[in-house]
């Protein structure tokens, strides 16, 4: 049985998700939902009053597959997301950022979650890696700030008021929600709020 996690957004730079590449991943923050996820689940992004989107959905995916950090850096997929802040606003906010180093420590790129200069925020760090694992979807929506309010059948289940995360969705919410998925448009529908 497939399970549903929702989770709060409060910022969307196209980082985290990351629903550029034809892929969409799920590499750094929310670390409860990347530790439990498994493929076949579905993750969604609702918005919030700070992004002025309380009461939509950012993003819906089906989790396809999960992976380390390391396997994300090193698979050739997922080149395109790493990090690169003097190509595009696209790959500045790339997600591929977290690999190690020959004695076993991380690295983390120059990136949107290090500092300016690429000096390690061990904030970030911390958080990121306390989950060793990324999600990666080829089945996803991603509205950003074209996000549409979620259906109205919805808003009893609480998917909308979600503070930081939810996992524990009765199993006929989570066919519902499925089903509501599945009649989704696929890809990436509009650009990140974040951006101006």
């Amino acid at each position: 049985m497939t399970n549903l996690f929702a989770y709060k957004m409060v910022r969307d730079f196209g980082f985290a998700p990351n629903p550029f590449g034809g892929l969409c991943t799920l590499a750094t923050c929310k670390p409860n939902v990347r530790r439990k996820a498994a493929p076949g689940d579905l993750v969604v992004a609702c918005g919030s009053v700070k992004n002025g989107r309380s009461g939509r959905v950012i993003c819906a995916m089906r989790v396809g597959g999960a992976m380390t950090f390391q396997e994300y850096w090193d698979d050739p997929r997922f080149e395109r997301k790493k990090a690169s802040l003097g190509l595009s606003r696209q790959r500045a906010f790339g997600d591929n950022i977290y690999h190690h180093a020959s004695d076993g420590s991380w690295i983390q790129e120059d990136s949107h979650h290090s500092q300016v200069g690429g000096v390690l925020n061990l904030a970030n760090l911390h958080q990121d890696t306390s989950a060793d694992r990324i999600l990666w979807a080829s089945e996803f929506t991603y509205w950003g700030r074209e996000a549409p309010v979620l259906p109205a059948e919805f808003d009893g289940f609480g998917l909308a008021r979600v503070r930081d995360f939810r996992g524990d969705f009765e199993p006929e919410f989570v066919n519902r929600t499925n089903l509501w998925f599945d009649g989704l448009p696929r890809g990436r529908l509009g650009r990140p709020i974040d951006w101006t």
